[in-house]
């Protein structure tokens, strides 16, 4: 408890249960060193002194007044309630050792003792028939050291805490099953189990990640959904592993049997449903395993109607769950007035089942555990279950985590961590209606640690005794939840003898009928994988024009700041410069361009969401975008004032991550597909920690699923001298993972490129068409001359795959060379150039969109210039990075026998970029004077 929740004007009689045993401990503190007590407690015990002993009190009803024996018996409640997990029964097939850890001779009481003091002191929550303290320690073993058992203490909060422990001990969280309520849950494990027990004597041999020593996890989720949408939440986000995905996409999904059967044996499932919708079942054009499928439902309670969606998600277990949590903050928010989105976090909710294993091993999981309460991250807390099967493919628990339980890590975020043992379905069901109610009344994460085994290998083809052999006895010889289950209700009379077995052979015969009708129906699928038209098709010429007085009235409305806030000193100069940018021909730089293409995009009516690690102020303090009262420290962004606006703009700082980071804003532009949803990395090197949301979402998911997403990665890169981790944005690995018009690649070199370029991508959100952009941006070159545009080339142009470099080449015939480069080496080129004494005979060519690779214009480039024989490829990076092997097969198809291809830049090497400032510079000018020496010879290949 704090000293802030002490009334001093209140006394002893305000304290009970916990907060009274606390006030005990402190006291008896207080009276041997008053100094070390806090201030505020020392002024109440200074003013109260010690319980009174009056009748009536709290103390005089313990023991005849016996402090002593209150004070041990208050300390023995609350070690129940921080410990009664170590005692209680939540494994089902790993029994503890016997001890008690809560002998009263340890705490020097008796039963008499405890008899004596009333039990609202213990547990004032308790029901009515705990009638004193001996009663109370018993209640509270009971309910802190069953099938269920609590950790709390981490939950610092005291409100929380006193909520948390009012429900356990008042046992207000446990639903009251009637018998009906019984029968149904036993025949939804009966559906669960019976599902599993078809396909692994139908299928022999095929893998499906069984749910089996965790099939209460399905009635859980049944019942989380459930009662969200009673309380109006539209959408439910589901994210998992593939540990029993197939029986949640078959029971909580609705994901028909005949389509999962059909999976197994490869018929044509598209034709057992009217269409792909009535599902929600995804498709891409190269497909997924059907264990990493997701599915969408639509579900109705008391007349409320929402989405249950689980996402699609690759063995990469936990990567899934930043993307689930994005997937839930569009959902929650309202886009559609200028300012920042209006969160509503009632709106939807997320899921996210995680490994055992997985959940402690995998980073991604605190990285994502840390976005739950920042503003720009938020969703209104995660319900979080472990499926713990006490194995991580192969490795025991305690070759894979350092802690007691794979639960441990969720606590230093101060999450309630309640455990609970899977052959216990009702206790189970409890457990998530506690947990929804927390997140319900908190809007904080919480976490079910649900207990089970694991019936059969890893994969249904492993022999899990090779390396348990003495779990598997035990596993062999236990029985199934719905056994177990049915044994009870048989014990309670509310069940015959037989009822369990007849329900398991009508599910069995239902089975197999459907699946009789697709096992014969084999099919055939060559010539199906390949991406549709609209993927495929060329986002050339695309009108991207704005009204150039329209620009004019945006960066006015830009540059207005209410009269009491104070700008910056310093930075108020800079923004005072953006006036004269329309002035003749205009100078926007590349920061001004940047905001006039967001200004424009709002004002087309789509919303735009902007996060990174210093996106508000940019990296290189060229954005400014939100602005700092100089005085109040009071946020202010023109952009959420200006007139034009007709949708949101969510511009956030982001924690240092990436991985997690890029995962959510992925997952919010699949789920808010209007919304241009931009990340940046601080450097562009960093994006290398969401390499797996690259490789298994970003650039993938289109075809192996049919999700679609229109996101931006905005990645610095550039060689300045500043050594090896601030140079490169990884292109090579962008360049790599470039196939079937997956995403574009770009590394534009103006102002007026990046404001269209941007504009382009907004214009096909929501389309067909749409796919992510990745855009190397620049460092140096953000204040270069050479980069600035004029006011008619931002308003009038459209975004250019290639640049001819301008002062150079004006008699096609004499050029002799033709030098293709991309991103800041241009600007570099075209500062040294200047100095050319014959201009006439090398020619630079930026090619701005490296991917798709502009083959049309570039084979213009050889009609125009008949004579250059050479045909350089230059680049900063070293050659087996940057663009230059994939570039190499387009250049060479196109030279034909017309050219000669070269290579000019650094050679092969481990790391991007030197670490001293001088070599880099002598490496650098030599690469910028072969490139423009005509004739001079390229690098050799390694």
């Amino acid at each position: 408890m704090s000293s802030k929740h002490v009334q001093m004007d209140e006394g002893w009689s305000q304290f009970h249960g916990p907060n009274f045993g606390y006030l005990l401990e402190v006291y008896e503190l207080y009276k041997e060193d008053a100094a070390s007590v806090d201030e505020e407690l020392k002024q109440f015990f200074d003013k109260w002194g010690g319980p009174p002993e009056s009748e009536g009190t709290p103390a005089a009803q313990s023991s005849g007044g016996d402090i002593t024996a209150a004070i041990k018996a208050a300390k023995l409640a609350d070690h129940i309630r921080r410990n009664g997990h170590l005692m209680a029964d939540i494994s089902p097939v790993e029994k503890r050792e016997s001890q008690n850890l809560f002998d009263l001779k340890s705490y020097q009481l008796t039963e008499e003792a405890l008899r004596a003091i009333p039990a609202h002191l213990l547990t004032p929550h308790a029901p009515k028939s705990v009638e004193n303290g001996l009663d109370a320690v018993n209640h509270l073993k009971k309910v802190y050291s069953s099938a269920l058992a609590f950790e709390f203490n981490q939950v610092h909060d005291l409100e929380e805490r006193e909520w948390l422990y009012k429900m356990v001990e008042s046992e207000e969280y446990r639903p009251t099953f009637s018998d009906e309520m019984r029968k149904d849950l036993l025949n939804r494990l009966n559906h669960v189990e019976g599902f599993e027990h078809f396909l692994h004597k139908t299928f022999v041999g095929q893998k499906r990640f069984s749910i089996e020593g965790l099939d209460s996890m399905v009635p859980m989720l049944d019942d989380a959904v459930k009662e969200s949408v009673t309380d109006g939440a539209k959408n439910v986000m589901i994210g998992m592993a593939h540990r029993g995905r197939l029986n949640v996409l078959a029971h909580v999904l609705g994901k028909p049997y005949e389509i999962i059967f059909s999976e197994f044996v490869d018929a044509p499932n598209k034709e057992l449903v009217p269409s792909e919708g009535s599902v929600g079942i995804n498709y891409g054009w190269t497909g997924d395993v059907k264990y990493h499928l997701g599915a969408d439902r639509e579900v109705e309670e008391k007349e409320e109607k929402a989405t249950v969606s689980l996402a699609n998600n690759p063995s990469h277990l936990e990567f899934v769950d930043p993307v689930v949590e994005g997937f839930t903050r569009a959902a929650q928010d309202n886009r559609s007035e200028p300012g920042y989105p209006k969160q509503d976090k009632s709106k939807a909710m997320a899921i996210l089942v995680h490994g055992d294993a997985a959940f402690p091993g995998q980073g991604i999981v605190a990285e994502t555990l840390n976005l739950s309460q920042l503003t720009g991250y938020a969703t209104g807390g995660t319900i979080h279950v472990i499926a713990n099967n006490k194995i991580g493919f192969t490795t025991s628990s305690s070759d894979s985590r350092s802690t007691n339980y794979a639960s441990d890590l969720a606590k230093g975020f101060e999450v309630p961590v309640i455990h609970v043992n899977a052959d216990h379905p009702e206790a189970c069901v409890a457990a998530m209606h506690l947990a929804y109610e927390y997140r319900k009344r908190f809007e904080k994460d919480v976490l079910i640690d649900l207990i089970g085994y694991r019936r059969y290998g890893h994969n249904e083809m492993d022999e899990p005794a090779a390396t348990q052999p003495q779990m598997y006895k035990e596993i062999r010889k236990h029985k199934t939840v719905y056994e177990l289950y049915a044994d009870r209700l048989h014990e309670k009379g509310i069940i015959g003898s037989d009822d369990g077995k007849k329900l398991r052979q009508k599910l069995l015969s239902d089975l197999q009928s459907q699946y009789e009708t697709i096992k014969a129906n084999k099919r055939d699928r060559a010539g199906e994988m390949n991406p549709p038209e609209k993927v495929v098709q060329s986002l050339d010429n695309i009108d991207t024009s704005v009204e150039l007085d329209t620009l004019k009235q945006i960066n006015e409305e830009l540059l207005k700041f209410p009269e009491d806030f104070k700008v910056f000193p310093k930075l108020k100069k800079i923004l005072q410069r953006r006036e004269t940018a329309f002035d003749n021909e205009g100078a926007i730089d590349w920061a001004l361009a940047e905001t006039l293409a967001f200004a424009t995009i709002l004002h087309d009516g789509n919303p735009i969401r902007l996060t990174g690690q210093d996106s508000e102020r940019g990296t290189f303090s060229q954005r400014h975008i939100v602005l700092t009262d100089s005085e109040t420290n009071e946020k202010y962004s023109p952009l959420h004032k200006m007139h034009h606006a007709n949708a949101s703009f969510a511009v956030h700082n982001s924690p240092l991550s990436e991985a997690a980071v890029v995962g959510f804003d992925y997952g919010y532009s699949v789920q808010a597909p209007e919304t241009l949803t931009i990340w940046e990395a601080q450097y562009g090197d960093f994006s290398n920690g969401a390499q797996v949301i690259f490789d298994q979402f970003v650039s993938a998911g289109r075809a192996k699923w049919g999700q679609k997403s229109g996101l931006v990665l905005l990645l610095p890169h550039g060689y300045e001298g500043q050594g090896p981790e601030h140079s490169s944005g990884r292109v090579e690995r962008f360049l790599q993972l470039a196939a079937e018009n997956n995403w574009h690649v770009t590394n534009v070199t103006s102002a007026a490129q990046y404001f269209h370029l941007l504009r382009r991508q907004a214009s096909i959100l929501g389309k067909d068409e749409v796919r992510p952009l990745v855009v190397m941006t620049p460092k140096s070159l953000l204040r270069h001359n050479k980069v600035i545009s004029t006011s008619e080339e931002v308003a009038a142009g459209m975004f250019k795959p290639i640049l001819e470099q301008p002062g150079l080449a004006e008699n096609p015939e004499n050029v002799k060379r033709i030098v293709f480069a991309t991103g800041k080496l241009t600007i570099d080129l075209a500062e040294a150039a200047e100095e050319l004494e014959d201009k006439d005979t090398v020619h630079v060519v930026r090619v701005e969109e490296i991917y798709p690779f502009p083959r049309e214009a570039v084979a213009e480039l050889k009609e125009k210039y008949p004579n250059a024989k050479e045909w350089v490829w230059a680049q900063e990076e070293p050659s087996n990075m940057g663009a230059w092997h994939y570039v190499l097969p387009h250049l060479r198809h196109l030279a034909e026998d017309h050219a000669e291809v070269k290579y000019i830049g650094r050679r092969r090497r481990s790391a991007p970029a030197e670490g001293d400032p001088k070599a880099h510079k002598q490496d650098q000018k030599k690469i910028i004077e072969d490139a423009l020496s005509l004739n001079s010879e390229g690098r050799e290949e390694e």
